[in-house]
């Protein structure tokens, strides 16, 4: 039941609800905490509250007591206080609605690098008709010498690639599949590690694999995941090169 209250001198009325918003002390008839408060949110936005506050003021206005007027800087406060609310919810909708206009985008960018050859990280390198697949090193900072070492599936080390002074970046590396005599190697799937020095001291040095994108899948982040062939899925912002 709806109670109503008087204010002033000639009885004019404002109901209990229109109070009990304002002072926050309003119940829900729902039994459940989950649908007490979704009532409470729904009946407090902005817009809401925007409404119910002038409402309450323009009674308030109209009953007040002439030698003990109200308090303007109040009234102003509070009216700040509610525009500034309903200015960060609007804010919120319109980030909103921009990130997921950046997501579609993100997605479009994706979908076109389908078919394409890219370096992700990746340690491996493959050997075939006596051709390497491309890969490649990614430097955090300049470094005064980075080298590659290049092991087959036993574990040896099978070639090592001074690469020498390079900068922060990805370094893109030809390699030319033969031991240190010389000799072709064999066939078959490579293992790669890099290791970068700075005045003596080893920095950190990422290897990257080439790999032709397949598709594009949506990851539980809610970004854009490219499906390489060699079997990885890796986000766009991982990829170093496009080759």
């Amino acid at each position: 039941m709806t109670t109503n209250t008087s204010i002033g001198s000639n009885g004019t009325t404002v109901s209990q609800t229109l109070l009990d918003t304002m002072n926050g002390t309003g119940k829900s008839s729902s039994a459940t905490g989950a649908t007490s408060s979704t009532s409470s949110s729904s009946s407090t936005s902005a817009s809401s509250l925007q409404q119910t506050f002038l409402q309450l003021l323009v009674a308030q206005l109209q009953n007040q007591d002439p030698t003990n007027p109200m308090d303007s800087s109040q009234m102003t406060s509070q009216l700040a206080q509610i525009n500034t609310v309903s200015g960060i919810s609007q804010l919120n909708t319109t980030l909103s609605s921009l990130a997921t206009q950046m997501s579609a985008g993100q997605q479009s960018q994706a979908a076109l690098l389908i078919g394409s050859t890219v370096l992700a990280p990746g340690s491996t390198t493959t050997v075939a008709s006596g051709k390497a697949s491309s890969f490649g090193v990614q430097l955090a900072n300049s470094v005064s010498d980075l080298q590659v070492v290049i092991k087959n599936s036993a574990g040896t080390i099978v070639s090592t690639v001074d690469l020498g002074k390079q900068s922060a970046g990805t370094v893109p590396v030809g390699w030319t599949p033969t031991d240190s005599a010389g000799n072709t190697l064999p066939d078959g799937t490579y293992t790669i590690s890099a290791v970068g020095t700075i005045n003596g001291q080893q920095a950190t040095a990422t290897t990257l694999s080439s790999a032709t994108v397949q598709s594009v899948v949506m990851q539980s982040t809610g970004t854009p995941g490219l499906v390489l062939s060699n079997g990885t899925t890796v986000g766009l912002t991982n990829i170093a090169a496009i080759l």
